[in-house]
C-alpha cells in the first residue's frame, strides 16, 4: 500500500503563485492532482505519466505545470497566476493499474483577493 504525503499548501494573495509536493511511499506510475472546494465535487487538475506526458483541465492550463520527480517518488504542482477561485483542499492522486487509486490527505490551498 502507497503513502501520499502533500505540502505546499497555504494562504497566498490573488496572482501569486505555490509549488505543491506529494511524496510517495513507493514507486509511482500515472500521478494525479485533484482540488475539492468547499460544497463542490472533487476535480481533475492535472495528471502525468510515467513518461511525463501531461495533461490539464481548462483551469489549470497556462497557469499550473505539473512535473516529477521519479528517483524521489514525488510529483510537483507549481501553481501561478492564482485566483480566488483557485481556493480549495488539493488531493495527490496515484493510480496502480491492479490495485487501483490511492490519495493523499490534502493540503489546503486559499487565495485571497
Amino acid at each position: 500500500q502507497v503513502q501520499l504525503v502533500e505540502s505546499g499548501g497555504g494562504l497566498v494573495q490573488a496572482g501569486g503563485s505555490l509549488r505543491l509536493s506529494c511524496a510517495a511511499s513507493g514507486s509511482i506510475f500515472r500521478m494525479g492532482w485533484y482540488r475539492q472546494a468547499p460544497g463542490k465535487q472533487r476535480d481533475l487538475v492535472a495528471t502525468i505519466t510515467t513518461g511525463g506526458s501531461t495533461y490539464y483541465a481548462d483551469s489549470a492550463r497556462g497557469r499550473f505545470t505539473i512535473s516529477r520527480d521519479n528517483a524521489k517518488n514525488t510529483v510537483y504542482l507549481q501553481m501561478n497566476s492564482l485566483k480566488p477561485e483557485d481556493t480549495a483542499v488539493y488531493y495527490c492522486a496515484a493510480f496502480y493499474s491492479i490495485s487501483g487509486t490511492y490519495w493523499g490527505q490534502g493540503t489546503q490551498v486559499t487565495v485571497s483577493s
